[in-house]
């Protein structure tokens, strides 16, 4: 399959329903977003060996790859509009693995009603890498941004912490499959405009993006262990080896949303909310993130978070 088939065959049809897309047979793509609204822009890449293991299958690497972008705009409080897809294909990529990518792909287009509107495709000699650019809109000026955030704010979270990480160590299906296919949040997204002071979704490690959080917002946090929510397969591999903490707490992949809610709006977190949110810790004066244990002693984080560079 040529580059041109694989667009006409396989990543068109993932355009219906965006009528500026134009079945993606033009150089670019047009959005007009509803009144009242601006767009949120985001975008981020995944290479085989870094974001994912090269052996995935197929089916889950699109899907993350949207997923984690998806998971941007649902922590800023935005509706998805479509998205742009950049792929940059090994040699001798089959006819099949580009068939599977593609059925991957057109599942959660159709799950998330958010159409393909362009991209590129293009080969290499090295390993596979690909990049989501995803569009999104909002109510003027009701992005939630990482800015907001008060001494005295609650620090919650949404779902579930360290299954992807410790997905990554295990080869317990339910914390494998939480590494390889994340959750966006979008309706808690939604329902945190106006609510949350600050926002953004958890993908370097909890440690290190509540410490975004502080950073843009001149504060400081504590995060207590004990509150952790964990599924029962992320108690299971601690109970085994209690230091996999470390990789919970900074091993990052999750893609939930970690927000600060200010007391005023406490009331916010008596409607019950799926995924559940959990109250982990609290914001306060100071620059950095202090996690603590049973006792409230302080709690060594060995690594806070991933760093690209």
């Amino acid at each position: 399959m040529d580059e041109f088939g694989f667009i006409r065959d396989l990543m068109a049809p993932l355009a219906r329903g965006a009528p500026g897309a134009y079945g993606l047979g033009d150089d670019a793509a047009t959005i007009m977003p509803r009144p009242g609204y601006e767009i949120v822009v985001t975008t981020d890449a995944l290479i085989a060996g870094v974001h994912f293991k090269p052996d995935d299958p197929p089916e889950s690497i699109g899907r993350k790859a949207l997923r984690v972008n998806l998971s941007d705009l649902a922590a800023k409080g935005a509706d998805p509009a479509g998205f742009l897809l950049t792929l940059t294909l090994p040699h001798g990529t089959t006819d099949a693995w580009l068939r599977a990518f593609a059925d991957g792909l057109a599942t959660d287009v159709r799950e998330f009603g958010v159409p393909l509107i362009g991209g590129d495709t293009t080969s290499t000699p090295g390993p596979l890498a690909l990049s989501v650019t995803a569009l999104g809109q909002v109510p003027q000026g009701q992005m939630i941004r990482r800015s907001g955030a008060r001494p005295g704010d609650l620090l919650c979270v949404s779902g579930t912490i360290g299954d992807a990480a410790l997905g990554l160590k295990s080869n317990d299906p339910a914390l494998v499959d939480r590494y390889r296919l994340p959750r966006p949040r979008l309706a808690l997204g939604i329902a945190l405009r106006g609510n949350a002071s600050a926002a953004l979704d958890v993908s370097d490690g909890l440690v290190a993006d509540v410490g975004h959080i502080c950073e843009q917002s001149a504060v400081g946090a504590t995060i207590e262990i004990d509150r952790l929510p964990l599924s029962p397969a992320a108690r299971r591999a601690l109970t085994e080896n209690p230091r996999l903490m470390d990789a919970v707490l900074g091993g990052g992949d999750d893609y939930e949303i970690a927000f600060t809610l200010p007391d005023a709006r406490r009331a916010f977190l008596e409607a019950p909310s799926e995924p559940p949110i959990t109250v982990i810790g609290t914001i306060m004066a100071g620059t950095r993130v202090r996690v603590l244990d049973r006792a409230g002693i302080e709690y060594p984080v060995a690594l806070p978070g991933y760093r690209h560079f």
